[in-house]
């Protein structure tokens, strides 16, 4: 089940069940199956402090994984800092709303096991998100209620 949440900040994702159906196309096409997945949107404020807390770094990020899967399924709570994410798209000159799909997708992605540490890792995450950010036009289309 994918389930959306905020912490100290006013925000509300649009278009939830579209969310989640795009959520669980790309598990399946990763070979894994959903199982408790939250995604927690907040301020930079407290994904840096759940970033100093946690990792030890002090420094702002868009979004931090936290892993509880098991086997093939994916499970984990996904924080994702709304103020960077439009700071982001403006940077980038992407809609705010892509560039939101593009950090929950990344957040997943973690959970199925991808890492960024390195520059082939970076480039092999980037290549995917954009292969499900070309899903999520499908999602909305005529297929969407068989998803």
């Amino acid at each position: 089940m994918v389930r959306f949440f905020t912490e100290d900040i006013p925000f509300s994702l649009p278009e939830r069940l579209r969310c989640r159906r795009w959520c669980k196309l790309a598990a399946g096409q990763e070979q894994r199956r959903l199982g408790n997945v939250n995604f927690i949107f907040c301020s930079d404020a407290r994904l840096l402090d759940i970033n100093r807390q946690f990792l030890q770094h002090n420094y702002y990020t868009d979004v931090i994984t936290f892993d509880y899967c098991e086997g093939d399924i994916l499970s984990g709570d996904i924080f994702i800092s709304i103020d960077t994410v439009r700071e982001n798209a403006a940077a980038f000159h992407a809609t705010f709303e892509n560039e939101l799909h593009r950090v929950m997708i990344h957040g997943l992605l973690h959970l199925v096991g991808y890492d960024d540490h390195t520059e082939a890792q970076q480039r092999r995450m980037h290549e995917k998100e954009d292969h499900y950010l070309a899903l999520w036009e499908h999602v909305a289309g005529s297929h969407a209620k068989t998803l």
